[in-house]
């Protein structure tokens, strides 16, 4: 078989792999470097500091600013958008005609120009990016940054209609899926899971002493879901919480302070949250977006024991089979209370093995998307 390239263009420089969507793009280069593909990687830099890790696995790398000036602010198109517009990028794309693989939309600014008219351009959904935002405007308190989510909801709304221009979709949940099958029913749209750390498991038995909410807490998703379970659930049971996750606020700190059940970690490294999942005697996830799929739940199903969510976290994922479902703050105590003196009963790990390697399979996905790239 002749090489495979492939431009992969990503929204941000995907390592550590720590959160998210850069999950999925860094697994997914380690994939494709174990089948031999050539990938040609372009990063928009920002906040973080340029690795030596990713040399490993690609064919070539190139580094881009993101234009984060007040014109990019302004612009028509969506700032997370016209902030990653590059003509040194659509120049090194222009140096072949391999296909090319936008990482979110937030990448796909020339995915519509003319002089790519000739390229297999795949598009990797993450969220449905306008509903994201709208929501972070819902659960918003400040007014400005509330304004700001309301106006790049609409212009996401607006931009989203570029995708047309997708020969085909690769999409991480099967919610999304329908969604987008549905927007653009001329298009190729296929459910594709992201791509993970997991190859095998690491689920202890036995029991452990307390609950683990974890997530990057600086995404205003995730500190609103950890205030909602500090206040309506934990602060009025004995049971200890410990919230751990990159950056978390202030007023999150501050809050946690007040209670002498719920402990803090913040920024631990990627070996210190593996074992505090592990050793976890519940992981709770809840979530207010039921978009994307939620990449810390399946870190939860591949490490910990019991794991606790709401129907939202669960969306397009058909996993609710693995997991304890509660929607509300009574629901949730009485689920906690119920699992955390049990022991886990490591068979349960059995059915975890058969549901995830159906459906989230590195390999097999993996396989479906050298597929799509040799056809």
């Amino acid at each position: 078989m002749s090489e495979i390239h492939l431009h992969i263009v990503s929204f941000n420089i995907p390592y550590p792999p720590n959160y998210g969507g850069v999950i999925d793009v860094y697994y997914k280069l380690k994939a494709l470097h174990s089948a031999g593909v050539k990938v040609h990687l372009h990063c928009f830099e920002y906040g973080r500091e340029i690795p030596e890790d990713l040399n490993k696995l690609c064919y070539e790398i190139y580094y881009y600013k993101r234009n984060t000036n007040i014109l990019s602010a302004l612009s028509y198109k969506p700032y997370i958008v016209s902030s990653r517009k590059s003509e040194d990028l659509m120049n090194n794309l222009l140096k072949n005609d391999y296909p090319i693989l936008f990482e979110g939309l937030h990448t796909c600014y020339f995915i519509n120009d003319k002089r790519l008219s000739n390229r297999l351009k795949i598009y990797r959904e993450s969220n449905i990016e306008h509903l994201y935002y709208y929501n972070l405007f819902k659960s918003e308190r400040n007014l400005l940054k509330r304004l700001y989510f309301l106006s790049a909801g609409l212009k996401l709304r607006i931009f989203q209609r570029i995708l047309k221009y997708a020969e085909l979709m690769l999409v991480v949940s099967k919610s999304d899926t329908e969604y987008l099958q549905h927007k653009f029913p001329l298009n190729k749209v296929v459910y594709l899971p992201s791509f993970h750390s997991n190859d095998i498991f690491t689920v202890k038995s036995g029991k452990g002493n307390y609950v683990l909410y974890h997530g990057n807490l600086s995404v205003p998703e995730n500190d609103q879901a950890a205030v909602y379970l500090i206040e309506k659930v934990f602060k009025d049971i004995e049971i200890p919480l410990i919230v751990a996750g990159l950056n978390p606020s202030e007023s999150l700190s501050n809050l946690i302070a007040k209670h002498k059940n719920i402990t803090l970690i913040a920024n631990p490294d990627e070996d210190t949250m593996n074992k505090l999942i592990n050793d976890a005697q519940i992981n709770i996830l809840v979530t207010f977006q039921a978009t994307g799929l939620k990449l810390k739940l399946l870190n939860t199903l591949y490490r910990g024991r019991y794991c606790v969510v709401n129907s939202k976290m669960l969306a397009g994922t058909n996993l609710e089979c693995l997991c304890s479902i509660a929607d509300n703050p009574n629901n949730l105590k009485d689920k906690i209370k119920l699992l955390f003196d049990n022991e886990f009963n490591y068979s349960d790990v059995e059915l975890r093995k058969k549901v995830l390697s159906e459906n989230y399979s590195n390999q097999a996905n993996l396989n479906k998307l050298i597929g799509f790239l040799t056809r």
